[in-house]
Formats: structure tokens, C-alpha cells, sequence
């Protein structure tokens, strides 16, 4: 096979019969055949032409539409505020149904507290509050660090007037099913959300401070007028449930910054879920304060 191929010529021969080389700026490359063989035809390589791919059109392609997020009231301010358009949803709601229901009855005598439903309001409430606060007291959770010892807390102020009903002779229950299971619900809920259970805490102290107040001062006054007689050494003294060392408003307004600042590193999945849970709070917070009616 070797024999078969003919010698390559020298490199002196092919520059016997040149001229001397000059200094050219664009010199030719020249190539020597890796094999030499007595074909004197080198073959030539074709090449097929690229065949161009046809570019669609703008009207064949699918355009993606652009959809602009969906943007809930009060979503500038912060979480608590779209919480808040939440709650006057639901009263709105409540206050429709209230009228849709409305017998002949005259309001005050719809409005009958017992003493036996408002003890059962205080024991539910306390078994709620204790709850939340050990919960953000003991938990190992860096989001409820921020809310340790706000000036809200509620649990020592229902022990003492607990007590004070004990004092005075009355039986105190135990805890009833509203609030073991909103207690059993809130233990779950800071395991599994924290920014739902955060949701949870602020609206049960916001319900308390604001219209909680006004429906536990009016439904103990009516009693103690009723029942007078049964209490002693009860003159010029006040539960304790509504009061407060500090304005209760100045520190909701504290509360609501710390949880609106928490929440912008929140998702909006998150936060929706938030405000699906503001929903079930009140629903919960409503069966308690319904205690006071019932026997």
C-alpha cells in the first residue's frame, strides 16, 4: 500500500524555479497534501447549501397577554389595614342579616346577659389569651419575638377577676367548646403559619380593645344592677379585663406598625391566606362573646 503512493515532491523543488522571496504584507498561505498519491486530481468536497428556516410571522405566534395583579383595598398601608376592609365587610354582612332576621322585639330585651354566660365568657376568654401569650412568649419562632410584651397581654388582668368572682361565691366553670377549640385551632395554626397566627393574635386583642370594652362593660353593668345583692365590697371596683396600664389605643397603633412591617416580607399568598384566617377569627371571637347571652 505504501509503494502505492508516490513520493511528496521536496520542498526545494517547488521553489527551485521562484523568484526570491519578498517581504509581502498579505503573503499566500500555501498547503501540502498530507498524502501524496499519482491521482494528479485532488477531489473537491461539496457542500449542500443551508436550507433557511422560514421566520413565522408576528400574527402566527401566540402573544402572552400581560395580566395586572389583582390589588386588594388597603394594600398600600400594610396587612392590618386590608384586615380591617375584611372586618367591615363582615359587618356589613352581619348588620344585612340582622335586619333581614329583625322580629318585633324590642333590643333590650334581646340583650340579656347572665351571670352564669358572662363567667363562661371570662373563663373562654382567658383559656384564648393565655394561649396566644405563651405561645409568643415560649415559642423559638423569630417573628413572635416582636410581639413579646406589648402591653396587651390579658391573662393576668382575667385571673384577678376570676378570682374576684370566686371571692364573691360564684362557681366557676370550666373552659366550654368556643374557646377550647379556637385554643386547639391557635396552638396548630402557630406550627404551621406564622404569619396566619400573627393575623389571629392582632384581631383578638383589636376586638377586645375596641368593641370588646363596649359589649363587656354594658353586659357586667346590667348585671351587677340585677344582682346587686349578690355581690359585696364591690363598690368603686372595676374588672380588671378592661383596663390597661397604658392607652390601649397607642398600643394597638404600635402592634399594627410592628405586624405591617413584619408582613412586607411576606408573599401575597401568604397574605391572602392571612386574610382568609381574619375571617375565621371573627367567627371564633363571635361564638365567645355570644356566651354572655346564653346559659
Amino acid at each position: 500500500m505504501l509503494s502505492s503512493l508516490s513520493p511528496c515532491p521536496s520542498p526545494n523543488l517547488l521553489f527551485s524555479n521562484s523568484k526570491p522571496l519578498s517581504l509581502n504584507p498579505n503573503p499566500i498561505r500555501l498547503s501540502f497534501p498530507l498524502h501524496c498519491s499519482n491521482s494528479t486530481t485532488t477531489p473537491t468536497s461539496t457542500s449542500t447549501p443551508a436550507t433557511a428556516v422560514p421566520t413565522p410571522s408576528t400574527d402566527e405566534v401566540p402573544q402572552k397577554r400581560w395580566r395586572q395583579r389583582k390589588f386588594y383595598p388597603g394594600e398600600d398601608e400594610g396587612i392590618c389595614e386590608e384586615m380591617r376592609f375584611v372586618a367591615m365587610r363582615l359587618r356589613d354582612e352581619s348588620a344585612e342579616s340582622a335586619e333581614s332576621e329583625a322580629t318585633e322585639k324590642d333590643d333590650e330585651n334581646t340583650w340579656q346577659p347572665s351571670m352564669e354566660g358572662f363567667l363562661k365568657y371570662l373563663v373562654d376568654s382567658k383559656l384564648v389569651f393565655e394561649t396566644v401569650e405563651r405561645i409568643i412568649d415560649e415559642s423559638t419562632n423569630e417573628s413572635y419575638a416582636y410581639f413579646r410584651q406589648s402591653g396587651l397581654e390579658r391573662t393576668a388582668s382575667l385571673t384577678k377577676d376570676i378570682e374576684s368572682f370566686k371571692e364573691q361565691g360564684f362557681a366557676i366553670p370550666e373552659p366550654s367548646p368556643p374557646g377550647v377549640s379556637y385554643s386547639t385551632y391557635l396552638k396548630e395554626l402557630a406550627e404551621s403559619s406564622a404569619p396566619s397566627f400573627l393575623c389571629h393574635r392582632y384581631n383578638i386583642y383589636f376586638a377586645h380593645a375596641t368593641g370588646g370594652v363596649g359589649i363587656g362593660k354594658q353586659a357586667f353593668q346590667k348585671l351587677l344592677e340585677e344582682r346587686k345583692f349578690e355581690f359585696y365590697n364591690w363598690e368603686g371596683r372595676k374588672l380588671e379585663f378592661y383596663n390597661w396600664d397604658s392607652d390601649p389605643q397607642v398600643l394597638l397603633k404600635d402592634l399594627r406598625d410592628s405586624l405591617n412591617k413584619l408582613s412586607k416580607h411576606w408573599t401575597r399568598n401568604e397574605k391572602n391566606t392571612c386574610l382568609k384566617e381574619a375571617t375565621k377569627s371573627f367567627v371564633y371571637l363571635g361564638k365567645i362573646v355570644r356566651l354572655i347571652i346564653l346559659l
